[in-house]
């Protein structure tokens, strides 16, 4: 493991890129066998692909050491694609001036190099990189045809390069229907991602007020319970009711109902710690669900929780409402369900009405 790391990185994207770059250079190695066979059966030069060889090793070290390094993330594109293909079809047009009779066995390493830049290219940088190689490989065989006719006849070079110059635009033409499809497979991912995170806040969140829902919150204060059970830590829950609901939404004129419940939910969702919840429970009343707290210590919480939201003016055209917030808390008790703690504080919540407005009490 120490050794994959030393040599990929630990960094799990560099890694992958370093990963797909060795592939590459894997190919360019059986490249690099192939050129001394034809030095062994004495179809090219020794000391040419001696020099080739080497040119290609340094090459692949410089790519693996910028990639490695992090160097390559500076550039706009750290996988150096495109530097890898065109240093492969240099070195492609170099084995075949060295190769003479043996020359037809680049062209297939220049097909596969064209087949790795198709799934990992975008359809310009394809372009680009098969206009290089025409050019490349064109003036290779130019030259060859007029430096050494007798291995390299024009004829037949102008017939290689009519293939070359006909393969290449062809690798273009399907990078880019490629990187259609790829564009399409990316952004269809991205409409599900999206459409499933709707539909994970639809089953979690309430519309209306944006916070947790009932159903949501009975599973978390379930989830509670059973911490609460196996470190012998308790919970508080509370029940808020907004005090003489209907007539303040009355007041508020159109719509006036959502924008009270709206308005009380975002100002208590900013209120509350972070460690509890706050859940739309029904009607005009929230319930909070305070985590690892007792009574005395949730109390307090919860009258600050009351003032700021009784602090929040309501606007009905110039003039403000002032809303207040009565409660009913509970202290979970061990032995007793999540119902019955939230029925004692349903019970405290009726109790602390009967008092009057903007009342605690605790069960």
């Amino acid at each position: 493991m120490r050794l994959l790391d030393l040599l990929l990185t630990p960094d799990p994207v560099r890694r992958v890129r370093l990963l797909q770059s060795l592939l590459a250079m894997s190919t360019m190695c059986a490249g690099i066998g192939a050129m001394h066979y034809f030095v062994w059966i004495g179809a090219a030069s020794r000391s040419g692909v001696a020099i080739w060889t080497a040119v290609a090793f340094a090459g692949m070290a410089a790519i693996y050491g910028a990639m490695r390094s992090g160097w390559s993330e500076r550039l706009a594109d750290p996988t150096l694609s495109v530097v890898q293909m065109d240093f492969a079809i240099a070195c492609s047009a170099a084995a075949y001036a060295l190769l003479g009779p043996g020359r037809g066995g680049v062209f297939p390493v220049v097909m596969v190099v064209l087949m790795y830049g198709m799934f990992r290219s975008t359809m310009r940088q394809m372009a680009g990189v098969c206009v290089f190689g025409v050019v490349v490989l064109g003036m290779t065989m130019a030259v060859m045809a007029g430096l050494d006719p007798v291995r390299y006849p024009p004829a037949i070079e102008l017939g290689h390069f009519l293939m070359v110059a006909t393969m290449m635009p062809a690798a273009s033409i399907l990078a880019a229907r490629l990187a259609r499809l790829r564009e399409r497979s990316s952004l269809q991912r991205a409409e599900l991602s999206a459409a499933l995170e709707r539909i994970r806040q639809l089953a979690t969140r309430d519309e209306l007020t944006g916070l947790i829902n009932r159903r949501h919150m009975v599973e978390l204060m379930e989830q509670e319970h059973q911490r609460c059970i196996r470190s012998g830590h308790t919970f508080c829950v509370a029940l808020l009711e907004v005090d003489d609901f209907g007539t303040h939404a009355e007041a508020l004129g159109a719509d006036g109902d959502i924008r009270l419940l709206r308005g009380v939910a975002q100002e208590a969702a900013h209120r509350v710690r972070v460690a509890d919840v706050l859940a739309y429970w029904d009607a005009a009343r929230f319930l909070l669900l305070m985590s690892d707290t007792r009574a005395a210590l949730a109390r307090a919480g919860l009258d600050r929780l009351r003032e700021a939201v009784a602090g929040v003016p309501v606007l009905r055209e110039a003039e403000a409402l002032r809303i207040t917030l009565s409660a009913g808390m509970a202290e979970h008790h061990a032995g007793e369900t999540v119902e019955q703690t939230v029925a004692r504080a349903e019970q405290a919540l009726q109790d602390a009405l009967r008092q009057g407005e903007s009342r605690v009490v605790v069960a």
